[in-house]
């Protein structure tokens, strides 16, 4: 049930970005989250990645959202952690894939919503084997 309750999480982001659908999109997204990992940045909150998202959607720069690999790291009733990567290709071709970390929490509208994102280094992402070792 948890892991149902997660792939279908990133279903529906992968879907509401490519779709650039702003509100479903920002529905998914706590308004307590907390991003980190991110170069450069301390953490990113729900402002920051609105802002960030509405950008990309209006500019029409998303071209395709997925995420790969799933590996489970921790449930409560209304709380559930896991890894995966994810690819984000660009309308210009440029491909972004990394490992991040997610902790989704079920919200009092009885909404998942995204509590805590953290962007993997990339030697953690390959031990997980998120993403491939390099040749």
């Amino acid at each position: 049930m948890p892991n149902d309750i997660a792939q279908q999480w990133l279903q529906s982001s992968a879907r509401t970005a490519k779709h650039m659908d702003l509100d479903a999109h920002m529905n998914l997204i706590s308004k307590r989250v907390s991003l980190t990992g991110v170069p450069g940045f301390e953490s990113i909150g729900y402002d920051d990645w609105a802002a960030q998202c509405r950008h990309e959607f209006e500019n029409g720069l998303i071209k395709d959202v997925r995420y790969d690999g799933f590996k489970p790291l921790g449930k409560t009733p209304n709380r559930i952690m896991f890894k995966t990567c994810e690819t984000v290709e660009a309308k210009d071709g440029t491909v972004t894939a990394q490992g991040i970390e997610v902790l989704l929490e079920q919200e009092e509208d009885g909404v998942w919503r995204l509590l805590q994102e953290r962007v993997l280094p990339e030697d953690e992402a390959r031990h997980d084997k998120l993403i491939a070792s390099k040749l």
